[in-house]
């Protein structure tokens, strides 16, 4: 069954500008700017200047004679658009801890805090190396065993992490007795003081 139109509305802070062209949408906020192209989805993607529904400028994402696979692409890159605002206006935070029994990993920030090198996990003489995403940084907290990982996109914090944690996968081995590895630990954002206005 098709439904006649789906349609989902994401509201743009104050010091926030959206630009939509071509299913392409640039948002500019006080952190930066983050560029996202949506064109592979078939739906219609615009900015709707205020007017008597809306006070504020809105993303309007909708889809019209859709089913229900298409319909549920509209709520998620209405929430990938809202994670952007999000992004250029706190930032994102991820923070991850070691986690050893016998052997302490040691890390080591390199590249101007672009890459980490861990090593001595479970005693290996490998040293890994992983290489952070564009606009993506990694430092150490100042507690023990931790460290950061902060961007502006949500996606690449995310994925930068999981290169971490992927990193220090335990082969070969029962990972119910081996749980040594580097884990996510808290997720949040950079400046948590700042409240999005409308």
């Amino acid at each position: 069954m098709k439904t006649l139109n789906t349609r989902e509305v994401v509201r743009v802070p104050s010091g926030v500008t959206v630009t939509a062209k071509g299913r392409r949408i640039v948002v500019t906020g006080p952190r930066g700017t983050l560029e996202r192209n949506f064109q592979h989805a078939q739906l219609d993607i615009f900015v709707e200047q205020p007017n008597e529904e809306h006070t504020v400028p809105t993303v309007v994402v909708q889809r019209f004679h859709g089913n229900r696979k298409d319909n549920s692409l509209v709520r998620t890159i209405a929430s990938h658009i809202h994670n952007l605002i999000v992004g250029v206006t706190k930032g994102y935070r991820y923070k991850m801890r070691f986690v050893y029994a016998h052997f302490p990993v040691n890390c080591k920030i390199a590249d101007n805090k672009k890459s980490i090198e861990i090593r001595n996990f479970l005693g290996e003489k490998r040293v890994r190396r992983v290489e952070m995403g564009e606009g993506v940084t990694v430092e150490a907290t100042g507690q023990k065993d931790e460290i950061q990982i902060q961007g502006n996109d949500l996606e690449t914090v995310s994925k930068c992490s999981a290169a971490i944690h992927l990193a220090t996968l335990v082969r070969d081995k029962d990972i119910r007795k081996f749980l040594d590895g580097i884990y996510v630990s808290e997720k949040g954002f950079i400046e948590e003081d700042v409240e999005l206005v409308y």
